[in-house]
């Protein structure tokens, strides 16, 4: 046995049989079909950054690091060639080199490019989709050790179900990708009250290219942010570094780990912490290249859940939500993240067919999330919602099949290209049938 692998959020653990580095397509190749003659399972493995256990094997765990770098480039189309190895922020500063940048970002890049479309990673923005939606074609190593090219035109069904896979097709190691001309975004940010922001909801969401806001639960008061998307020609406007360093790295991530640490010792004073703190908050407005505003460092460990609802029940959900946490006993120092997607046709997207609201409910990692996350899913359920795919939830195969139309479609594929499931595990057993 090999050590000990743990994700990120220490919320899954594996002791893996065997463990291997590939750095080519070929080196995949031959570990999968070592594996295969062993009886042994395989999975691959990014930064760890999925909540769920979707990445955790007995058998054969596959570490991409070595598998990274861009393989080619067309600035003139902007289709980019890169290996699933390679990290968002390594990659989004090796396409800003180039004059490129991808559509939209979520509001992290530490995770792995294959990583993050695997699992559906989307960002904010009533017009623009997630991630995957940017995949041309992949090149992807399945069960018998066979390499494959798909596309749109080439093995379409592989194509459509892999686009989202959550590692369950094969091992991904090359992806195209269509990426936009790099721009810049104008961030403003600032308080505000929850109830004046529902009000305004659809007024905001509409005239803002990137929306977001952060709910403090056992408060009024939300942080409201508005990114609007300029050319380069545009200018920077940065933020002084001083005060940067304050806002993003002092107060956000070494105070909110006082914050938290605090709110653990003495549940009961978390209302009043979060009141406090969200009346510490002050506006800023700054313009930057697209992928530094998009994303922001997170050293405070915490656990997730995600839920894709239908656009307009966000209001509800999220006044169901504040029930909740006034009435159940529920206490948490972390914000309530709400941003939103246009509809896509990938089969398993969370946002396919309908254009879509997130709701994201953290809890800190020394606290228990159970009764939260639990009356959160309830909610989330009754609205017909869709939890993300490398987020914590409860979800199953059967009860998943209502909610997204070509789900069996997705498992036809899965039961054509491996059969004996090598490459699964208890949790796609759970969402995808055994």
């Amino acid at each position: 046995m090999t050590a000990a692998w743990t994700n990120w959020a220490g919320t899954a653990t594996a002791t893996p049989a065997a463990l291997a580095r590939p750095q080519s397509t070929d080196d995949v190749s031959r570990a999968v079909l070592w594996a295969g003659d062993r009886g042994m399972r395989v999975k691959a493995v990014g930064s760890g950054h999925s909540f769920t256990s979707i990445a955790v094997t007995d058998g054969l765990l596959l570490g991409l690091d070595r598998l990274a770098g861009i393989v080619a480039v067309d600035t003139a189309s902007g289709r980019v060639t890169v290996r699933a190895g390679m990290r968002l922020h390594d990659l989004n500063r090796e396409l800003a080199g180039r004059g490129l940048a991808m559509e939209n970002l979520g509001d992290i890049d530490r995770q792995t490019i294959s990583g993050a479309l695997a699992t559906g990673t989307h960002g904010t923005g009533a017009r623009f989709r997630g991630l995957a939606s940017s995949v041309l074609g992949m090149r992807i190593v399945l069960a018998d050790g066979s390499v494959v090219d798909c596309d749109a035109e080439q093995d379409p069904t592989l194509f459509e179900a892999a686009r989202i896979g959550l590692g369950a097709l094969g091992i991904v190691t090359e992806l195209t990708l269509q990426c936009v001309p790099a721009f810049l975004l104008h961030a403003r940010e600032e308080p505000g009250s929850l109830t004046e922001t529902l009000t305004r909801l659809d007024e905001l969401v509409a005239s803002t290219d990137h929306l977001e806001f952060y709910w403090f639960p056992h408060t009024d008061r939300v942080l409201l942010k508005r990114n609007r998307r300029l050319p380069l020609e545009a200018g920077e406007d940065p933020l002084p570094r001083w005060r940067a360093w304050l806002d993003d790295d002092f107060l956000s991530n070494s105070v909110f780990e006082m914050v938290n640490r605090v709110s653990a010792a003495r549940p009961a004073w978390v209302p009043r912490i979060n009141s406090m703190s969200s009346r510490a908050l002050s506006s800023r407005e700054f313009t930057m290249p697209s992928f530094e505003v998009f994303a922001s460092e997170r050293r405070v460990r915490f656990r997730e859940m995600e839920y894709a609802i239908p656009r307009d029940a966000v209001i509800d959900t999220l006044l169901s939500l504040r029930d909740l946490v006034d009435t159940s006993g529920v206490l948490t120092p972390f914000p309530v993240e709400v941003r939103f997607a246009a509809a896509d046709d990938i089969w398993l997207s969370t946002a396919t067919g309908r254009e879509s609201a997130y709701i994201a409910v953290h809890q800190y990692h020394r606290m228990d999330h159970r009764s939260y996350f639990d009356g959160f899913e309830a909610i989330a359920r009754n609205v017909d919602g869709r939890p993300h795919w490398g987020k914590m939830h409860g979800r199953s195969y059967e009860d998943l099949q209502p909610t997204y139309p070509r789900l069996a479609d997705a498992v036809a594929v899965r039961d054509r290209v491996d059969p004996e499931r090598r490459f699964g595990n208890d949790y796609l057993d759970r969402v995808l049938g055994s």
